[in-house]
């Protein structure tokens, strides 16, 4: 419009407005028959009711061939800006399949970019809601370079700022990695996928023939390949996790998470465990019981629930402040270190060390898995993750042993060894190089192998070799437990324990970066 006054002008203004917000109604009508939602249906349910803000949605490509010149829709296919969840300020960007099919182009890529360093300068949460078909064929190489762009920001702001990645619809080739990338990946079952070659590529290099959700779908990532944290059925419970997950994580890495007032008594009696673990090292139970009997009203929110499951790793709350737990789980596997357990927990205790959460482990281990499989697919060098992690953490580490702790992945698992500010056990606690049988074995082998009666004989030598050296108040005779405590009040001594070690400081040497085991 030239000319004009200015009600004129403002009302031309609110007509493109209106026109942005309103979007596509065909494909709108085809996400809803896809079952997903909207691109701003889905930042409604992120972000406080109101609080949305958002910029460049005027942006429009300046692309031209194969038609583009015809065809430049306001936003160019990714709405970004800034809200609030819980009241706090959190960026976000998020693809519109109604236009172009979510796929990046030059200008949909600086959109991204610029939120990006918005919310690094800001020290705020990213989060990403990903429904893309991937770079936009007809922009040719300016599309991949876009993608670079998301690579190094995501690099550069890993550490210092919570970063979330949403899969609401598919994600191939270079753009899954940014996710990967990120701290955090949900995925929605049957609308979302990734993965780097799509089922046809594979069917032409290999001849094998599977679907895109068998081949990258949300129940593959999250319990096959690792790469997704969490899945859900469908959008809404799974933007409502993303903000329960928000509210446990500061802003940056220079904050603390947000403390809220607790309503569980903090010095609550756990008496449920002495019933929930059972003395006996060799019969199982659910961890997760017993974490919940400790936590803040049983709240938390579990990593990787359903990968690498023979440890658990989840946020929760002590007296209203938010802990990373590290947890051994006898249900499954005795709660042994494999390849794919000391990569969840190694990741995870980093996490929570960049973003000064602190760290509780709780511990009943009988040991790294042995087998060639292990050895061949370099256990070695996966536990070495986790003793890395451990060992590098600054933030407080408080080690609980409630019965098993054996061998290398008793030092493993935050031991006093490795810096834990604070080690307690239980009575039922047992910490010895490996278990009494085994034990037995090797150092009464010749004994044993004379006697009349070995079986006699093996079972009063493994009685005195646990008498001897694996009682309950061995370690804490020598120093390498602080206490052997009452089961029952496991939660009040946590958290007077992470009281008193909430202004700990501690520093690292000088150096560029370290060189953690790949």
């Amino acid at each position: 419009m030239n000319g004009g006054t200015m009600r004129e002008r403002t009302a031309e203004l609110l007509a493109i407005r209106a026109e942005v917000l309103e979007g596509n109604a065909q494909g709108t009508g085809q996400q809803h028959a896809k079952g997903k939602l909207t691109v701003r249906e889905r930042i409604e349910l992120l972000l406080d009711e109101g609080s949305f803000n958002e910029v460049e949605p005027l942006r429009r490509h300046r692309a031209t061939g194969f038609g583009l010149e015809h065809k430049r829709p306001y936003t160019d296919g990714v709405v970004t800006g800034w809200g609030t969840v819980h009241g706090r300020t959190v960026f976000v960007y998020a693809h519109d399949f109604r236009i172009f099919g979510g796929a990046l182009g030059e200008a949909h890529a600086t959109k991204i970019h610029k939120i990006m360093d918005m919310a690094l300068a800001a020290g705020a949460p990213l989060v990403s809601l990903n429904d893309g078909a991937g770079a936009r064929i007809q922009e040719g190489v300016s599309a991949l370079a876009g993608y670079g762009g998301i690579f190094e920001r995501n690099t550069r702001a890993s550490g210092v700022i919570p970063q979330i990645s949403v899969m609401l619809g598919p994600c191939a080739g270079g753009a899954a990695y940014s996710p990967a990338l990120t701290d955090f990946v949900f995925m929605v079952r049957e609308t979302s996928q990734m993965f780097v070659t799509g089922p046809d590529v594979v069917k032409a290099v290999t001849g094998e023939e599977i679907t895109q959700n068998g081949l990258g779908g949300a129940d593959v990532h999250a319990e096959v390949s690792g790469v997704a944290h969490f899945a859900y059925d469908d959008e809404h419970s799974c933007l409502a996790d993303v903000r329960f997950l928000l509210s446990l994580l500061p802003d940056n890495n220079r904050q603390v998470p947000p403390a809220v007032p607790a309503s569980d008594p903090a010095d609550r009696r756990c008496e449920a465990l002495y019933d929930l673990v059972p003395t006996e090292g060799n019969r199982p139970y659910d961890m997760r019981e017993a974490i919940e009997e400790i936590v803040d009203d049983g709240e938390h929110i579990e990593i990787h629930e359903r990968w690498a499951v023979s440890v658990i790793c989840t946020l929760a709350r002590l007296d209203g402040q938010v802990v990373g737990i590290v947890a051994n789980q006898p249900q499954s596997m005795a709660g042994v270190l494999d390849i794919h357990s000391s990569e969840k927990a190694a990741r995870f205790v980093q996490f929570c060390d960049a973003f000064n959460i602190p760290l509780v482990t709780l511990v009943d281990v009988p040991g790294f898995l042995p087998g060639v499989g292990q050895e061949h697919g370099g256990l070695i060098r996966h536990g070495a993750k986790l003793l890395y992690a451990y060992c590098n953490a600054t933030v407080p580490r408080i080690q609980v042993i409630l019965r098993k702790a054996y061998g290398g992945a008793y030092i493993v698992m935050d031991s006093r060894s490795i810096g834990a500010d604070l080690s307690y056990a239980w009575p039922s606690n047992e910490i010895a190089v490996m278990g009494a049988e085994g034990a037995a074995n090797v150092v009464f082998r010749r004994q044993i192998a004379a006697a009349d009666d070995p079986a006699a004989v093996r079972g009063q030598l493994v009685k005195e070799y646990q008498a001897e050296l694996m009682h309950p108040y061995y370690a804490a005779e020598r120093g390498l437990v602080d206490d052997v405590i009452d089961p029952s009040r496991t939660r009040g001594i946590l958290i007077s324990s992470l009281a008193m070690l909430r202004e700990k400081h501690a520093s690292l040497p000088v150096r560029k970066h370290g060189n953690p085991p790949v």
